[in-house]
């Protein structure tokens, strides 16, 4: 038995035509629509189960660990960290951190030794420092602009703007042990 060749449009689409129309029309048999509807059956069959294989195959990717690298696979806690570092959006806070952290090495051992960062604003990109003495704070305002360029070298370009300079605390004013009721503290004269 020798095969026909199949009428246009039967096997491309899928669906085929009543026995009697494609037999007129095309002048086939019975026999060869059948065949013609065997096969589009079976092409439709295939891509049905390559669709269910193809879905099982990725179900179980997610739940079996194979001989190709997947996402459940073992991974260094740096690159873990800096994957959750990139996904969060958390470049800029780590680094500034990390500055804080190598305050030292970034500055010198002279300035970190009497100057300490105190706070990172990120949304203005000021960090304030603070120092031991008035003479530091005062030596650090003058190298704030070299100070800048050194942490936006490190941190990134415009990660840092500015450097707030705080001075040393100033001593909290106590009270003496002998005080007028209704005073309001040293600065408070007889009338």
């Amino acid at each position: 038995m020798s095969e026909t060749p199949e009428p246009s449009g039967a096997g491309a689409s899928g669906a085929s035509e009543p026995a009697g129309a494609g037999a007129s029309a095309a002048g086939t048999s019975g026999v060869d629509l059948a065949r013609v509807a065997l096969r589009a059956a079976k092409e439709q069959a295939r891509q049905r189960g390559e669709q269910v294989r193809e879905k099982r195959e990725a179900k179980r990717h997610g739940l079996r660990s194979g001989a190709r690298a997947d996402g459940r696979d073992p991974v260094p806690l740096g690159a873990a960290l800096n994957r959750l570092i990139t996904e969060r959006g958390w470049e800029a806070p780590a680094a500034v951190g990390g500055v804080m952290g190598r305050w030292p090495q970034i500055v010198g051992p002279d300035i970190a030794a009497h100057c300490v960062p105190v706070q990172f604003v990120e949304a203005e990109a000021v960090l304030t420092v603070q120092c031991d003495s008035t003479a530091w704070a005062t030596q650090l305002r003058l190298l704030a602009r070299q100070l800048v360029a050194r942490l936006n070298h490190e941190l990134g370009h415009g990660t840092v703007r500015v450097i707030k300079v705080l001075g040393p605390d100033a001593p909290k004013r106590g009270y003496g042990r002998l005080r007028a009721p209704g005073s309001r503290g040293p600065g408070d004269t007889w009338g």
